[in-house]
């Protein structure tokens, strides 16, 4: 029995983001840590989405969703940014992650 499988058919139904898409969600979290705003994150997947939260403080609810989905009826991935006031529909992960840095980061002269 084997604990660790290269092709297992057990989570290959399940949609997760890809390596660049993590590259650009790390990216912009490490600037958020540097700034002191945020301290954790976790994510989850499932059949049709996965989440990538971000927390200001461990053990609250999270400051932002990530959520990368499959719309079943046009069957193409779209994207959700949601917080406390904000709920916005994206197509593309650059838009969303221009979207956050955006509502969060501000520009000092």
């Amino acid at each position: 029995m084997s604990l660790v499988t290269s092709s297992g058919s057990t989570n290959n139904h399940n949609l997760y983001f890809s390596k660049d898409e993590l590259v650009k969600i790390l990216n912009i979290y490490s600037k958020g840590v540097s700034n002191g705003e945020w301290k954790d994150y976790a994510i989850d997947f499932n059949k049709n989405n996965a989440f990538f939260y971000i927390f200001k403080h461990t053990y609250s609810s999270p400051d932002y969703v990530l959520n990368k989905y499959l719309e079943n009826k046009r069957k193409k991935i779209f994207y959700t940014l949601i917080s406390k006031n904000f709920n916005r529909k994206f197509e593309s992960i650059d838009n969303l992650i221009t979207t956050l840095s955006r509502k969060t980061f501000k520009i000092i002269n």
